[in-house]
């Protein structure tokens, strides 16, 4: 895998102005199961299916690995004033079967918990995100993958730089495959 990072033991922590980007700790088993059961969350996710326990604690397995095989990944968002856990955002590289072939470019993704939606964090958290990624100076782009009938996503997607979106075909579905060059 030539577009990896040096590997790290933990994500670095990212500050913004109303959230705090960190790694998940075990502590947050619980509230991320309790937001992939939310049907506002995985509506256009997964066929709209909440997730399982045994789902959620998988995803808390991988966002912990993928940092120290890739040198990137995901983080828990928390708001700055509360603690208060508000979702994941990060980069993967999920080594999708789609055409054009995204392997070897970091992979965009973010969910909220549904109390959270509507105020603007997703996008502050991902313009800090892509700060980081291109500080990086490693890679050309990142692209994200989201449903067509996911608005909400694609606004933040676009406020963040993603631009030129091709339908592909995933899990026999159709999906906008955005592109962001790096910077």
């Amino acid at each position: 895998m030539t577009n990896a990072l040096p590997p790290v033991s933990a994500p670095p922590v990212l500050d913004t102005p109303r959230l705090v980007l960190a790694g998940h700790p075990l502590g947050d088993f619980d509230a991320l199961a309790a937001m992939w059961t939310e049907p506002r969350v995985v509506a256009h996710i997964f066929n709209g299916q909440p997730s399982t326990p045994r789902d959620s604690w998988m995803r808390l397995l991988a966002y912990r690995g993928l940092w120290p095989l890739l040198g990137y990944g995901y983080w828990a968002i928390r708001e700055k004033a509360s603690g208060r856990y508000v979702g994941d955002l990060g980069f993967a590289d999920f080594h999708r079967a789609v055409e054009p072939s995204i392997r070897g470019v970091p992979e965009a993704g973010w969910a909220l918990a549904s109390w959270a939606h509507g105020k603007g964090y997703a996008t502050e958290a991902l313009t800090h995100a892509l700060a980081w990624l291109d500080a990086q100076r490693r890679f050309e782009r990142s692209v994200c993958l989201i449903a067509p009938t996911n608005v909400a996503s694609i606004r933040v997607a676009e406020k963040a730089g993603y631009a030129d979106p091709v339908r592909i075909r995933f899990n026999d579905a159709d999906s906008l495959l955005f592109s962001r060059a790096c910077r």
